[in-house]
């Protein structure tokens, strides 16, 4: 076994910015509906005093968060990388808290590719490895890039292919 392990290299697709801040954007524009009806509710049924303040700060923490989900997606492309060789999926990602994971190859069970509505939209797929104690998720890969990718971890860990 090596002991020093190189640090990976391959990177995420540059789209997956894009598509992190349409999520983003979707799941805040949600969450200020909701707090939208909320705030009618108040008003129309004339809640208790204390619930509109609730709300008020909900409010302003739903602005400073969503405020933050524009300068995650950068963040996170910028930290995100994986390498794959015969011994070890390497996964290495996180802006603030950065986590660095050695998942064996002889511990994989399963490799498969997925992509939804905003991902098929930029031609990407997101590879999932599961283990028998976790699953892990490499996302936003160009669509050869993450077959590749899957065949290669399923040769390695001598996973059999099914089709879905």
């Amino acid at each position: 076994m090596n002991s020093h392990i190189p640090s990976p290299q391959n990177r995420l697709s540059k789209d997956a910015v894009k598509v992190w801040i349409i999520s983003g954007v979707i799941e805040n524009v949600i969450g200020f509906i909701i707090l939208a009806v909320l705030f009618y509710l108040d008003h129309l049924f004339s809640w208790k005093e204390w619930i509109g303040w609730i709300l008020i700060g909900v409010a302003g923490i739903s602005v400073l968060l969503a405020a933050g989900s524009f300068i995650k997606p950068f963040l996170l492309y910028k930290t995100w990388c994986y390498e794959v060789d015969e011994e070890f999926l390497q996964l290495k990602y996180g802006a603030l808290n950065e986590k660095h994971q050695l998942i064996p190859m002889t511990k994989i069970q399963s490799v498969a590719t997925t992509h939804g509505p905003l991902l098929r939209r930029y031609g990407l797929y997101s590879v999932s490895v599961e283990t028998m104690a976790s699953s892990y998720t490499i996302p936003a890969l160009p669509k050869e890039a993450a077959v590749e990718l899957r065949n290669q971890i399923a040769q390695f860990a001598k996973v059999k292919e099914v089709e879905s």
